[in-house]
Formats: structure tokens, C-alpha cells, sequence
């Protein structure tokens, strides 16, 4: 009996383990499953994707052959859904299809600049030459970005803490003096009665406000999202004192920069201008870009179109000039937007450098206006007791 009994004990937890060994399988493969249906619609971060462009130039450098660098690459991915794609175009990479079709089925991971690069090095027979080109347009693209968003980060935050301490004020700590200044009986100076009144109209109507926000949020993205709505959005933002001169040089930077490589690789011009203007992100460059492609369509050139349009600079219209006299316009279409860059890194420090103090004074005059209306009965209460 206790052989018996041994035995089905064992046997129960041999069931057992064997149940939480098919959940955990079921779990992954519902886990697969999931990164598999995001993996056409997910959107790889521009950072993930300068690592991995120069990580595959540098292993078919070394003669490894594209599908063994992209397992590899596959093992290295940290992102589960990057791991899904890369799979699927070494899936396809295997079965005879090309690099550049491969990687066309997914077209929110691998943007138009990339797909185009890999097919031009693929009829150049210099595909690992033209990826780490790629590799360095991305990683100096990554590097603006980030020189952009640090920059605005802490200004950003100081604002959100103001708005915050300033609601929390309003709200929780001014009826509380409201209640002891109502037991006073007498008339509170305008400041203070003004303030407490739009602490009751905010208590009374803060979740309203707070609906109403995020739903004119919405629409705004919705209308920014039509073609008209981006003319407005690119208009509006250009009219802006400094943060207008600060977009209209990172649009032109972007704009050489891309067009520059496309140029070097052996893209066709109009090709190249067409990955240039899905690439812009401005409706100002996208219509610049229509214009050139007309004018090159009929035998003009590059500089003749830009000397036209405002937006842009004369040294761009000079130095394209100078590069087409020369027979080397990629070449200074990358010095243009070395210049620009360094402007842009320029103008952010300025920015960050004013806003700071600009910051405190905000701060300073709002926070201490609130609490000198919130005393100031007090201090009329103290001058008529010592009256």
C-alpha cells in the first residue's frame, strides 16, 4: 500500500509540474503571438535602429554572410517585437527574397531612407559601405534629438511643477484660509477676494476643465493630423520668436543631410527627393520639394529653385550653387548641415540659459503673489488691533 501510495504521489506531482510546464508554454506562445501581430504596425525608436544598421554593416565587413549577421542580430535585439521583425526578414532573406523588399513589408520599422539605401547598395554590390553610412545619418540624428529634448526637458518639468503647486494651492490650501477670513467679518482687499474666487471657481469646476482639456486635445490632433492642419501647425510654429528659427534649422539640417546621402549613394535625384520630403516632417520643405523635382524634371537645378524660396537662407542657396559648379553637392550639402547643427546647438544652449532665470522670476512672482494675498488680511487684522 505505500508502494501504492508512493507511487501516485509521484505521479500527481509529475501531473502537476507537467500543467504549470504546458501554462508557461501556452503563456510564451501567446506572448510570440502578440509581438507577431505588432510587428507590422510597431514603430522601432530611431536609436534601436542606428545600433542595429551599424552593428549589420560592421559584421558583413567582416565577410559575414547577411543571413548569419542577422541571427545574430536577432539574438541581440533587447525588444521582443524587433526580434520578431528581424526574424522575419532573415525568414525571407533565406527563401531568396532581397534585403530591401524584405524589409519593405515593414514600413513603420524601417523608414524610406533605409529601404532605398539597402536597395542601392544592393545594385552597387557595396551594401555594408552604404549601412554604415546609415548608420551615421541615424546615430547624428539621434544626437540632435536628444540635444533638442534635453534641452526642453527641464523646462518642460518646472513648468508642469508651477502649474501643479499653483492647482493645489488654489484648491486644498486657499479655502482654508477662506473659512478663517469669513469668521473675521470684514471686507477682504480685492486681491485676496479675487483670489479666493477663482479658488472656488476651480474647486467647483476642475473636472470639467480637466474634460474639456483633454478633449480640445483630441481635435487638435486630429485637425494638426489633415494636410490643412499641418500648414497651419508649420505656419504657426515658424511665426514663434526663437522656437521658429530653432525648427526651421533643424528642417534644413535634416533636409541636406538626407539629401546629401542619398546623393553619395547613387539614389536617382528624383527618388532622392522624394525620401526627402516624406523625411522633412515640414509642409514647408515638402512644398520646396515638389517645386525642385518640376524644375530638375525639366533640366533645371537644385540652387535655382532655393534661391526663390524664403525658406531658404542665402548660404544654403550659395553653397548648393557652389557644390553644382564643382560637381560636388553632396558635399556641401553635409557642410551646410554641419553649419546648421552647430547653430541649433548654439541657439538650445541660449534658450536653456534664459529660460532658467526666466523659470525663477515665474515661479517667484506667482507663488509669492499668491501668498501675499492670503496674508495681506492678516496683516490689515494685525495693524487695526494695534490701531
Amino acid at each position: 500500500m505505500a508502494l501504492i501510495s508512493t507511487s501516485a504521489s509521484a505521479s500527481q506531482v509529475v501531473a502537476g509540474s507537467g500543467k504549470k510546464r504546458s501554462f508557461k508554454e501556452s503563456q510564451k506562445r501567446a506572448k510570440i503571438k502578440a509581438y507577431e501581430k505588432q510587428a507590422k504596425k510597431k514603430k522601432i525608436k530611431l536609436d534601436q535602429l542606428a545600433i542595429f544598421t551599424a552593428q549589420l554593416a560592421s559584421m558583413l565587413e567582416a565577410g559575414l554572410p547577411l543571413v548569419s549577421a542577422l541571427d545574430a542580430l536577432q539574438e541581440q535585439a533587447e525588444h521582443p517585437v524587433f526580434q520578431i521583425i528581424i526574424r522575419e526578414v532573415k525568414n525571407d532573406v533565406s527563401s531568396g527574397t532581397s534585403f530591401s523588399d524584405s524589409t519593405r513589408k515593414f514600413k513603420n520599422a524601417f523608414p524610406n531612407l533605409f529601404i532605398s539605401m539597402v536597395e542601392a547598395g544592393e545594385a552597387s554590390g557595396g551594401l555594408a559601405n552604404i549601412l554604415s553610412k546609415v548608420a551615421i545619418y541615424f546615430e547624428d540624428s539621434v544626437k540632435l534629438e536628444k540635444q533638442v529634448k534635453g534641452a526642453m526637458t527641464y523646462p518642460i518639468c518646472v513648468i508642469i511643477l508651477a502649474v501643479g503647486l499653483v492647482n493645489v494651492l488654489l484648491v486644498f490650501v486657499i479655502p482654508v484660509f477662506a473659512d478663517m477670513f469669513s469668521e473675521f467679518g470684514q471686507e477682504l482687499p480685492k486681491p485676496t477676494q479675487m483670489l479666493i474666487d477663482l479658488s472656488s471657481f476651480l474647486k467647483s469646476y476642475i473636472i470639467y476643465m480637466l474634460i474639456g482639456a483633454f478633449l480640445f486635445y483630441k481635435g487638435l490632433v486630429k485637425v494638426i493630423a489633415t494636410p490643412k492642419g499641418r500648414i497651419a501647425k508649420d505656419k504657426f510654429l515658424f511665426k514663434l520668436p526663437v522656437l521658429g528659427v530653432l525648427i526651421q534649422k533643424i528642417n534644413l539640417s535634416r533636409f541636406c543631410r538626407t539629401y546629401a546621402i542619398l546623393m553619395r549613394s547613387g539614389v536617382p535625384i528624383l527618388n532622392a527627393l522624394a525620401i526627402v520630403s516624406r523625411a522633412s516632417g515640414s509642409t514647408y520643405i515638402e512644398a520646396a520639394v515638389v517645386d525642385i523635382t518640376r524644375h530638375i524634371s525639366q533640366g533645371g537645378q537644385l540652387s535655382e529653385i532655393v534661391a526663390t524660396n524664403p525658406y531658404f537662407p542665402p548660404m544654403v542657396k550659395h553653397m548648393a550653387k557652389a557644390g553644382e559648379t564643382t560637381g560636388n553637392v553632396d558635399g556641401m550639402m553635409d557642410k551646410i548641415s554641419d553649419f546648421y547643427d552647430s547653430e541649433i546647438k548654439v541657439l538650445v544652449e541660449a534658450m536653456t540659459s534664459l529660460m532658467e532665470p526666466l523659470l525663477i522670476v515665474f515661479l517667484g512672482v506667482t507663488v509669492g503673489g499668491i501668498v501675499m494675498a492670503m496674508f495681506l488680511p492678516i496683516f490689515n487684522l494685525a495693524g487695526a488691533v494695534s490701531g
